[in-house]
């Protein structure tokens, strides 16, 4: 690789994969596939922002994309697909060439029983696309997010789904007819069979479900996250009768990840008006960049009004990073997301989800290092974040995530009963 010249993207700094041990250069010729994220243009228009008008209003300037495309051609880069409104022109090059083009030094990692290629340092852009360029994600292929469900032991007895909306007293009589919920799943898959014999079983109207592929990634059961689909799918239908759920099913990756979200929320298609995301990962594991860039794409949704829910992690306060600090998840730490917490719910009342002392998990939650505190927590009492600054509060709800009081769903053709903070998202 010759020298890294140009500017570093903000942010875009990458730690050395957690536990995972370097195994040497990446392949030159292997093929990779990267989203570059552009900025945001100030919106100069007029009248109600919708989703047929936002390319035009606030999506990438054409002149940055010629920019990318320019340079692209000049690294033997091939131009995949450009999507105005999600601000990101996808690439596709060889290893030897991304690394040439961005500056970058991509190797092969090994954690346990998988490899991947990963990458530490800096981006970096030409000076003329300083500014422009705010994330390029997919250089780093490492699994950027984990489902957040929690299966209980065999013999629990869960509450169906409607069981738990109706002790919080959700509306009986509402109908969700007319309405598309979108559902983001980094893995796995459902089928017709487990979700007609669900609702079946439970004496419900069987919803219309779609899927829709992301960055060649598919409905595909006979994996673990299949759990995690079926939560997702099964809580919503049970929940809110009539309405339509869009599955999109994105790869594990930084660019997967985000590239499934854009797909939903800027969907002209499906046209959704809420997004559930029961995936994530400590802020920690994520670059700056990379959180700065999906935050633009929450805030796309909220302008558009699409309300977008994730979970807020199952390890505690910990988040899973054995560091002894407290860490968030992301996305729910997203100023422009409704962070889902945990509870225990019981026959007699309801408390904070911890029952990590029996290994059956804990709510996530604690005050964003990345997120500075957003204007409708003032004045509510967050207190500071692990290194004394305001910050993001998380969660901002919560619900039954305790696997003990768990929900009752049908995955892989088995009954099972599942609980986490996964649980919560597409409840609420």
């Amino acid at each position: 690789m010759s020298a890294p010249g140009g500017v570093p993207v903000p942010g875009s700094e990458r730690r050395p994969p957690a536990a995972a041990q370097l195994i040497g250069p990446a392949d030159p010729y292997a093929p990779v596939e990267v989203t570059v994220v552009l900025r945001r243009r100030p919106d100069t228009g007029h009248g109600p922002l919708t989703r047929a008008n936002f390319a035009a209003r606030l999506g990438a300037d054409p002149a940055d994309v010629r920019a990318v495309e320019d340079f692209a051609a000049r690294h033997g880069l091939t131009v995949r697909s450009v999507d105005p409104a999600a601000r990101t022109v996808r690439l596709a090059g060889t290893v030897e060439q991304m690394n040439v083009a961005f500056g970058v030094a991509l190797s092969r990692y090994q954690r346990g029983d998988r490899t991947f290629r990963g990458r530490q340092g800096e981006v970096r852009v030409p000076a003329d696309l300083g500014g422009v360029v705010v994330a390029v994600l997919g250089l780093d292929e490492r699994p950027q997010a984990q489902a957040h469900f929690e299966v209980a032991a065999a013999g629990t007895k869960g509450f169906p789904p409607q069981e738990v909306a109706r002790r919080y007293s959700f509306p009986t009589d509402a109908d969700g007819t007319g309405q598309t919920v979108a559902i983001i799943e980094l893995g796995g898959g459902y089928t017709a069979a487990d979700l007609d014999a669900y609702f079946t079983e439970q004496h419900l109207r069987r919803p219309q479900v779609v899927a829709v592929g992301v960055d060649g990634a598919s409905n595909a059961p006979g994996d673990p996250a299949d759990v995690e689909v079926a939560l997702d799918i099964e809580v919503i239908g049970a929940v809110a009768q009539g309405a339509r759920m869009v599955v999109y099913f994105g790869p594990n990756t930084s660019n997967g990840f985000y590239d499934a979200i854009a797909a939903a929320v800027h969907d002209t298609t499906n046209q959704p008006s809420v997004v559930s995301i029961s995936w994530g990962g400590a802020e920690s594991t994520w670059t700056d960049a990379a959180m700065d860039s999906y935050d633009a794409l929450f805030a796309d949704a909220a302008t558009l009004r699409v309300s977008v829910y994730a979970a807020a992690g199952d390890q505690g306060s910990s988040d899973g990073v054995a560091d002894g600090a407290d860490h968030v998840d992301f996305p729910a730490s997203s100023p422009h997301v409704l962070g889902c917490g945990g509870t225990t719910l019981t026959d007699t009342g309801e408390t904070a989800w911890n029952e990590q002392a029996t290994g059956h998990g804990a709510t996530g939650g604690g005050v964003s290092r990345h997120f500075g505190l957003p204007s409708y927590q003032t004045g509510v009492g967050v207190p500071a974040n692990p290194v004394g600054n305001p910050g993001r509060g998380v969660p901002d709800v919560a619900g039954d995530a305790d696997p003990v009081t768990g929900y009752a769903i049908r995955a892989g053709g088995a009954d099972e009963v599942v609980g986490g903070t996964s649980a919560v998202a597409p409840l609420w």
